[in-house]
């Protein structure tokens, strides 16, 4: 029963990371292009910290930050950190649903040594 509710937990932190990820990413690329300087970084650090999307982002990693603790305190860390590798799996096919990001066969090949990882760690 409670590697179930871990497992659960886990898999609801690897879903708040993503779309607090997926958020960071949208809300950014609402802020257009920018130059990257010392003269530049302030406004644009200014912009995003109040643009909906990256604050929705923020709170959603602030959530599965909690979420987190309290696997920890349930798990053992050998165990649970390799499955938040799913994570790496979900987001980038959602990058390329979302936002029309290039998944290469390399890159999906190695989404799926991921997946095989995270389903022997699943099993032990």
């Amino acid at each position: 029963m409670v590697k179930t509710v871990v497992l659960a937990l886990i898999f609801l932190d690897v879903v708040l990371n993503v779309a607090g990820q997926l958020s960071l990413k949208y809300g950014m690329s609402q802020m257009g292009n920018f130059a990257i300087s010392a003269s530049t970084l302030p406004p644009v650090f200014l912009k995003a910290a109040t643009n909906l999307n990256v604050l929705l982002g923020l709170v959603c990693y602030g959530l599965g930050f909690l979420v987190w603790l309290i696997v920890l305190a349930k798990a053992e860390v050998s165990y649970a950190y390799p499955l938040i590798s799913l994570g790496y799996v979900f987001t980038a096919i959602l990058a390329k649903l979302m936002f029309g990001e290039a998944v290469s066969f390399t890159r999906m090949a190695g989404i799926l040594v991921t997946c095989l990882g995270v389903f022997l760690i699943a099993r032990s």
